[in-house]
């Protein structure tokens, strides 16, 4: 017998994807779909085009390089919804996911003993070279925030990009505070002898605004502002905000960003006292149970004055390192609330507001400048070393623990870390689906470069025999892992050294499925809980679309679908007639990720 929506099975059965406040298109409450909006992947352009055409609705916002459009259904949109994701080509439907700013406007803002930025002695800022400082000026740090005021003092002097994913506009006025104060933290200028210092030295500032003055945000126009800063040469992107709820479109554009070598930085949440809920896009960047090894980002917890967690900050196993962000001082926006940002006198200052703020909104910031001087202490880093540089640094010594992850960063240390790797011949990369570009510095005494390749452990082969060049682009073929070194060659011909190996793999992760059916003792109610694991265990198996199919006696037909919440799991509740039911789950699998399937299960309800 299939699974079929029945009368009593329409008022129970729910797609729960456990963990998460997130339900996908079979949540039965209307408060699940705001705005009147859902939310498409797809899988191109023709087959949106055919869905339409059989399920007509209004285009709101379009994010065509993550496959995923935003539609206003004339009708109701649950049930539009509904009807939408059985169609060939569509691959998920789900509400808007709320965001929120990380920051805690409860807290007390006081002036503090001692020095006002603190916050740049704690992290050791100060001791960084000044021709690293300078040198952070190649480097692009994106602040995805409600704005920012680019009048104030040591942003005008950045002179940032600004760009509005609401009104796609270069007008990014920020009359809620929260983003003009993200922004100064991160690269506000060390040389306008004005207000503030930011942990990026000279680091260029781009501003995306993704939120109005109510400082609420949500996955779409998140998604929409990250794309854009990466298309606009963002190196680094801040993400100070998160919610409970799993996205799939914020997902495609943490995989757009990471696919291209961006480094992305998020803060882990401030709910420790209401529960320490696992929060999005965090958890997207660091998984759950990784203790901070692996990721494709850094997820950043509050410290105090005294090194140790400030009482909000969120803990956990996907947390990856941690800064001040307790009363830490930085730049107001002119047009913010007084009462949400209190004005303190900055001793010395004849222009701009500045103020304390608390949160692990302004922890990320402070990360997101330290990578900016890494990566301009040597330019040939890819993403994840940058991570791993300043996460190695920081005050745990290289220990983890769940409460500040590797530690307070350590900004000098990380610099001086970096520096050191640049002696001798290295190389280092960066990936764009199956195309890759190799980097490496100029060698004085070299005459040309030989670039080699092993593929799954073979022997070499060389690639370009001899090129003055210090890049080389190269298309890859899927299911391999391949090992570059590039050889500084005399005149000659004959190499005087080697660099070490860089290694990219395009396998896919292994996954497995497992499906258990538990029904409740005297009803005819089911829970079947599907299971994902993947291996190796740093490819998440969170945010997951899997496919709930139950068999009527001649074929298999799609029931229902969940997405996995932190643990890999997707749950759906169900009250059923009586009958003999036979189910099974199925992952479709992705670029980085293989497919599978769960066995079938069987049962009988009588």
């Amino acid at each position: 017998m299939r699974l079929t929506a029945t009368t009593t099975l329409a008022v129970f059965a729910t797609a729960v994807v456990a963990g998460t406040a997130h339900a996908g298109v079979s949540s039965g409450s209307a408060a699940a779909w705001p705005r009147g909006t859902a939310v498409v992947a797809y899988t191109g352009e023709q087959a949106l085009r055919d869905a339409l055409a059989i399920r007509p609705a209004r285009i709101v916002r379009r994010l065509p390089r993550l496959r995923v459009v935003e539609l206003r259904p004339a009708g109701d949109v649950e049930r539009y919804a509904r009807a939408l994701e059985r169609l060939p080509g569509i691959v998920d439907v789900e509400p808007r996911a709320a965001r929120r700013s990380h920051d805690e406007p409860a807290l007390v803002r006081a002036p503090l003993t001692g020095a006002p930025q603190w916050q740049y002695l704690a992290t050791r800022s100060d001791l960084v070279p000044p021709a690293v400082l300078r040198a952070a000026a190649a480097v692009t740090i994106a602040v995805i925030d409600t704005g920012a005021d680019l009048s104030a003092p040591d942003l005008a002097a950045k002179e940032p990009l600004g760009y509005s994913v609401l009104t796609k506009t270069a007008a990014v006025d920020d009359r809620n505070g929260h983003g003009t104060f993200v922004a100064s933290l991160a690269a506000g200028s060390v040389t306008n002898g004005e207000g503030i210092a930011g942990a990026g030295g000279d680091a260029r500032l781009m501003v995306v605004q993704a939120s109005g003055v109510d400082g609420t945000f949500t996955d779409v126009e998140e998604a929409a502002a990250i794309v854009w800063a990466v298309d606009h040469g963002a190196r680094i992107v801040n993400l100070s905000l998160g919610g409970t709820a799993g996205s799939l479109v914020e997902r495609r554009a943490v995989e757009y960003a990471i696919g291209r070598g961006v480094l992305l930085v998020a803060a882990v949440g401030n709910t420790y006292l209401e529960g320490n809920a696992i929060e999005y896009p965090a958890a997207l960047l660091q998984p759950p149970g990784s203790r901070g090894t692996g990721g494709a980002g850094l997820v950043v917890a509050a410290s105090n004055r005294l090194g140790e967690r400030a009482f909000f900050s969120n803990t956990g196993t996907h947390l990856s390192l941690a800064a001040p962000g307790e009363n830490v001082f930085a730049a107001l926006s002119s047009t913010s609330s007084p009462l949400r940002y209190p004005r303190v006198p900055l001793p010395g200052s004849l222009a701009g507001a500045y103020g304390y703020g608390s949160g692990t909104s302004y922890a990320a910031p402070q990360v997101a400048g330290a990578a900016a001087l890494v990566w301009a202490a040597n330019p040939l880093l890819a993403a994840a070393e940058v991570a791993t540089i300043l996460e190695q640094t920081a005050s745990g010594a290289g220990a983890w623990n769940r409460r500040l992850g590797f530690g307070v960063v350590d900004v000098a240390a990380a610099v001086a870390r970096a520096s050191g790797a640049t002696s001798g011949l290295r190389v280092a990369g960066r990936r764009e689906g199956r195309r890759i570009t190799l980097q490496w510095p100029t060698v004085a005494t070299a005459s040309a470069f030989r670039v080699s390749v092993s593929q799954d452990g073979r022997g070499e082969q060389v690639l370009t025999p001899a090129t003055t060049a210090t890049t080389a682009s190269y298309s890859l073929s899927a299911g391999s892992v391949y090992r570059f070194t590039v050889a500084a060659l005399d005149g000659s011909g004959l190499p005087t050294s080697v660099s070490a190996p860089w290694t990219v793999s395009l396998r896919q992760a292994r996954a497995t499925l497992a499906l258990v059916a538990a029904r409740t003792p005297g009803s005819r109610r089911v829970e079947l809980t599907a299971l994902l694991r993947t291996a190796p265990a740093t490819t998440p198996a969170t945010l997951r679309t899997v496919v709930l199919e139950s068999h009527d006696g001649k074929r298999w037909a799609r029931t229902a679908s969940g997405r996995t919440d932190a643990s890999g799991r997707a749950v759906w509740r169900f009250r059923l007639q009586p009958g003999t039911y036979r189910v099974r789950a199925r992952y479709a699998g992705s670029e980085e990720l293989a497919a599978a399937a769960s066995r079938d299960v069987s049962f009988t309800l009588r």
